[in-house]
């Protein structure tokens, strides 16, 4: 039986990752500018840390930070509602047949890292890391 291309669960493919990276490239210019009449928004710096675009093209999930990441929830709301004409900004920005639906979430990158970052600083796992060090070193008791 022949392999369909596009069943491949590998990933996304490039057009998805060069459409994704135009369309955060696009909303990071314009909420910069400040082109987005909404009063909540033009007090805010919001960061476009990803944009992930589906399959079809037709939909981009935007992962938006706040500076300091206060306000998280009112600078959804407020993307939420300037969503069309965003979608508009995008649209004159790319040449695809179909403007994608854009839908935001709050970008947690940061939190993990943080997460990580203190995990790793833990006096029991600089131990271990350690000891494994010493033991890919030679310096094991078995010999």
């Amino acid at each position: 039986m022949a392999q369909n291309r596009f069943s491949k669960a590998s990933g996304p493919s490039n057009r998805q990752l060069r459409v994704g990276e135009l369309i955060r490239r696009t909303l990071s210019e314009v909420l910069a500018r400040g082109e987005v009449h909404n009063d909540a928004l033009r007090g805010m710096s919001i960061t476009v840390g990803e944009v992930k675009v589906s399959a079809d093209l037709r939909v981009a999930t935007c992962y938006v930070l706040p500076l300091g990441g206060k306000d998280a929830e009112a600078a959804l709301k407020a993307l939420a509602r300037s969503q069309g004409e965003l979608r508009h900004h995008v649209a004159q920005a790319l040449t695809l047949k179909f403007a994608p639906e854009l839908r935001f979430r709050l970008d947690e990158t940061f939190d993990r890292m943080d997460a990580t970052r203190r995990l790793l600083a833990d006096e029991r796992v600089q131990r271990d890391i350690a000891r494994r060090d010493d033991d890919e070193n030679g310096d094991d008791d078995l010999g």
